[in-house]
């Protein structure tokens, strides 16, 4: 199954799942990232610009970039999969094309290949700044697995 099948929307249970899950993502809300769009085989993840993510030259930090990409792939290949399955990343590959500069750094991944327990997924990631422009590509396998019982996130530490 391939993005181009999966046209149309979530189910409000399909997206309240994706939006659960992305809420118990402890990194996730530490980078700041959240949700622009959820469809089948689709996910938009943002993430805006915070100079404690930055790297020694002022650019966002590429573990960052990553960590954006990554969890998009991993959304999309999770919204094709039933409330019994979760998804873990198998493999990824990215590509750093230019610095991460700018304000707002959004993440757009879909399934391109989706098998019965693999998918293959790419994301593109653009700088919003006085212009928009791609800098970063990733393409990734996803795992589906047998999904856990969630558990609170640990207690941070002070």
């Amino acid at each position: 199954m391939s993005a181009a099948d999966t046209a149309g929307t979530l189910s409000a249970q399909q997206d309240a799942r994706l939006r659960e899950s992305i809420g118990r993502q402890t990194l996730l809300t530490t980078l700041g990232i959240s949700v622009v769009s959820l469809a089948p085989g689709r996910v938009v993840l943002e993430l805006p610009f915070r100079e404690d993510i930055c790297q020694q030259n002022g650019f966002v930090h590429a573990g960052a970039i990553t960590t954006l990409a990554d969890s998009a792939c991993g959304y999309a290949a999770m919204s094709l999969r039933p409330a019994d399955r979760d998804i873990l990343t198998v493999e990824f590959k990215v590509n750093l094309m230019a610095p991460a500069r700018g304000k707002l750094f959004h993440a757009t991944a879909t399934v391109v290949r989706g098998g019965r327990n693999l998918a293959v997924c790419s994301a593109e990631v653009l700088a919003d700044g006085d212009a928009t422009r791609p800098i970063a590509l990733m393409q990734a396998t996803m795992a589906a697995v047998d999904a856990q019982v969630p558990k609170a996130p640990p207690e941070r530490m002070n």
